[in-house]
């Protein structure tokens, strides 16, 4: 049975971002905090609502509409008030992909290379920079796992020389669908570790049976 963690190992390697990449929606200089302050300013909600479902499009009108009105009594309710939007959007915009929602991260987090290349290409208008990473990080993740295959004798007479083998084998193997899963969209298309701050480790299996 293909295991599920793996895939996730293997989308985290590709990407080589840390937890707070997968986070970059709720961090103060992300997209969607951008967006807002763009739309605060400017009083113009729909690109706002490009963030959310439709079926919370009425919750972020609404906190947008107090928000604005609020912003008019003074600097320091502005300043609340913003706040309390940008909370508001994010949370909702999470909520919208499944993620939870644990509060509005700083500027100027180390994201890794991948978010930046991606957020960069849009800004250029050419994947050519997001292309050379990834084809980069491919190249180095598959080689390194093929060298440690190579360096180990397949199954023979020497049971301990073959499980060596077969531990080298199905991490190898299962890279190479993972990063052809996710080349191909079949993964999901925002990834979220399965608890704050952490990524998974690739381990070789306890059994010595290959594909599983």
């Amino acid at each position: 049975m293909r295991s599920l963690a793996f895939f996730g190992i293997v989308t985290g390697a590709l990407l080589a971002a840390p937890a707070t990449a997968r986070a970059h929606c709720d961090t103060l200089d992300g997209p969607v905090v951008k967006t807002a302050r763009v739309a605060l300013e400017t009083g113009k909600v729909a690109p706002v609502l490009a963030w959310v479902k439709p079926g919370d499009e009425a919750e972020v009108k609404a906190a947008f509409e107090k928000t604005r009105t609020a912003r008019k009594l003074g600097p320091e309710a502005r300043a609340v008030a913003d706040t309390w939007f940008l909370e508001t959007l994010v949370r909702v915009h999470r909520a919208g992909e499944g993620a939870p929602y644990t509060g509005l991260k700083p500027a100027g987090l180390d994201l890794g290379p991948a978010v930046p290349a991606a957020d960069a290409a849009v800004t250029a208008g050419s994947p050519q920079g997001v292309e050379k990473l990834l084809v980069g990080a491919i190249h180095q993740g598959l080689h390194e796992r093929f060298a440690r295959l190579k360096a180990q004798k397949p199954p023979g007479d020497d049971v301990a020389a073959g499980r060596a083998w077969v531990e080298a084998y199905v991490p190898y193997v299962h890279y190479v669908e993972g990063v052809y899963q996710a080349a191909a969209g079949k993964g999901s298309a925002h990834p979220e570790p399965a608890g704050e701050g952490h990524a998974e480790r690739e381990v070789a299996p306890s059994h010595p049976h290959p594909g599983h």
